[in-house]
This record gives structure tokens, sequence and C-alpha cells, in this order.
């Protein structure tokens, strides 16, 4: 009994006595990692880096009088890691790809509504029309390989994964617009064609009269389906009006003008289901 009493007495001293070396120097790497942890939360990681926590338990590995030391400057480390990492790391992409949305929509709406309009105003504006829309595809075309970037990019930065959803959903209309410029170009380079012919006169009258508005409820399509609330509406009424314009005008040059917004509403069509989720 005295042998049993005298080994936990000797236990508990070293118990005590570890307390006392490095219970201060255990506190305080708790509390370290702790603020690390409320730091990576603060900035907006669901998960903060598991490193902030592993670090100080490998110090404590080492010998027991630069343990202390050791843990805090690494610890403190990782602190000043996380309040740099939105500077190190890539840009936020959600606010990238809400930009890149944006533009390609407004460049989209612009070049439907210039190309309609500069079909009555001479050849020289509808060649110039039809080089700012071919300036206009090209920025699409950027700010689509910069979305698929920025898509990308979320896979490197976690601080942003709160908002992955929402980027995939932007990325996929930058892609969307992206998908319509062709008809863009297609349907200026017909006007600037078109423009100027006297032979065609009357039919470039009747067209001027009818075309604006094919294209102003084809812009409204567009701005929905860009906007992420999906087409249908909008589109539904843009065919109802290039139906009837069909009914009324079957000549050649009526038929040239109305296939590139055929062609973009049949896109639109197609991506009805995809772009339905709001962006907002």
């Amino acid at each position: 009994m005295t042998d049993l009493a005298e080994a936990h007495g000797t236990r508990a001293r070293r118990a005590l006595d570890l307390l006392r070396t490095e219970g201060p120097a255990a506190a305080r790497i708790v509390v370290t990692v702790a603020a690390a942890w409320q730091v990576a939360l603060w900035l907006g990681a669901r998960q903060p880096p598991v490193f902030a926590a592993i670090v100080p338990l490998v110090a404590l590995r080492g010998d027991p009088m630069t343990a202390l030391g050791t843990a805090v400057q690494r610890a403190l480390g990782v602190v000043v890691t996380i309040l740099l990492a939105p500077l190190l790391w890539p840009p936020d992409p959600h606010r990238i790809l809400a930009s890149l949305a944006d533009d390609s929509r407004r460049r989209l709406v612009r070049a439907l509504t210039a190309t309609a309009a500069a079909l009555g105003s001479g050849p020289a504006a509808a060649r110039d029309n039809l080089a700012q829309v071919d300036a206009d595809v090209e920025a699409v075309h950027a700010h689509a390989a910069r979305a698929r970037e920025a898509e990308r990019a979320m896979r490197f930065n976690p601080l942003r994964r709160r908002h992955r959803d929402t980027v995939r959903l932007r990325a996929r209309l930058v892609a969307t617009a992206d998908r319509l410029t062709p008809h863009l170009t297609a349907l200026a380079r017909e006007v600037a064609e078109l423009s100027g012919r006297e032979d065609l006169a009357p039919d470039l009258a009747r067209a001027r009269a009818r075309l604006p508005e094919l294209a102003a409820l084809t812009v409204r399509a567009v701005e929905h389906t860009l906007s992420g609330e999906g087409p249908r509406p909008a589109a539904a009424a843009a065919r109802a009006y290039l139906a009837e314009y069909a009914r009324t005008d079957d000549r050649p040059l009526a038929v040239t003008l109305r296939r590139p917004l055929h062609q973009l509403l049949d896109d639109l069509d197609g991506l009805d289901g995809p772009a339905a989720p709001s962006a907002r």
C-alpha cells in the first residue's frame, strides 16, 4: 500500500511540475491559435486553415524551453498569412464575373440596337457600326476567357468558396453571351453590305420599319437571359413578332435580315433551362 501511495504521489508531483512549466506556454498557444482561427472566420472562410492549429502542436514536441517562442512565431506567421491572403491569392472571382457579365450584356444590347438603327443611316454608318460590333464581339470573347480563369481561381481561393454557386452561374452567363456573338456579327455584316443599295431601296425602307422593333424585343430576351432570369416570356414575344413579320414580308432582303435574329432566339430557347436561376 505504501509503494502504491508513493507511486501516485510521484505521478501527481510530475503532473503539477509539468503544469507549472508547460501550462503558461500551452495556454498562450491556445489563445494564439484561437485568434488565428477567428481571423480566418472573420475574413469569410468557412473552413479556416488547419495548419493554424497544427503548427503550435508540432512545436510542443521540441525543447520545452523554446517551444513557446517557436510556436508563437509560427502562429503569428499564420495570422499574417491569413491577413495577407486576399492580396496574395487570386482576385475575387465573384466581383470579376459580376463586372464581366454586366459588360457582356451591355455590349450585346448595344450591338443589336445600333445595328438595327444603322440600317437607315447610310453605308458609312453601317460600316462604322460593323467595326464597333466586331470590337464588342472581341471584348466578349476576352470576357469569356477571363470568366473561365476566374472560375478556376475558386479552387485556389478558399476565402471565396461561399460564392462558388454564384460564380459558376455568372461564368455560364458570360459564356452564353459569347455564344450569341456570331449572330450579332452576321446581322451587322448583312446591314453593312445591304445599306446604300439603290436597287433595294423599297425593300430597305420596309425593313427599316420592322427591324428595329424585332431587335428591341430580341434585346429584351437577351437581357433577361444574361441577368439570369431566363428568356422564355421575352423570347416568346420576340418570336410572335418575328412570325408576323415573316407572314407580311417574305422578300429575300427581309429573310436575310431576320435570319440572324431567328437563330439567336433559337439559341436562347436552348438555354432557357440552365440560365433560369437568378444570379442576384
